[in-house]
């Protein structure tokens, strides 16, 4: 058993001030998303509950439904062992990939390759201005 006490956040001095953020629906445990959190960001989910992460691509806060409208609204947040990775139980509403499915995890490996497995919601042309960037990991 650790007797040492849990750190009261995330530990933001590894990996370039960045942490891995998970976001859960809170209801089925389905995984929506994975994206970057500064301490801004986990600072600004903390005070407003909704979910805010860290855009490496813009170099900005990226508050997730900004454009799309699809936010996700905080309901828990859990940090992993070493507080280098954060899980956000979230209410999402609409979409949660910028590619119009409710995960960003809609395809499957398999050996013939992959196969999309998810069900778009939305076309992403109608509701984004521009196309964002695959490397921010979505930007809705």
């Amino acid at each position: 058993m650790n007797s040492q006490q849990p750190a009261t956040g995330p530990d933001f001095s590894k990996g370039d001030g960045l942490v891995a953020a998970i976001a859960q629906d809170a209801a089925s445990g389905e995984v929506l998303m994975i994206a970057w959190m500064n301490a801004a960001a986990y600072e600004e989910t903390l005070r407003t509950g909704r979910a805010v992460y860290y855009s490496r691509s813009r170099g900005r806060l990226w508050r997730k439904g900004e454009e799309s409208g699809h936010v996700q609204r905080v309901r828990e947040i859990w940090l992993d062992c070493d507080a280098d990775a954060v899980l956000l139980r979230v209410e999402q509403t609409g979409p949660a990939c910028h590619e119009g499915y409710r995960s960003c995890f809609f395809r499957r490996v398999t050996p013939e390759g992959l196969v999309v497995v998810g069900q778009r919601l939305v076309d992403p042309a109608a509701v984004y201005r521009a196309k964002p960037s695959a490397a921010e990991g979505g930007s809705g």
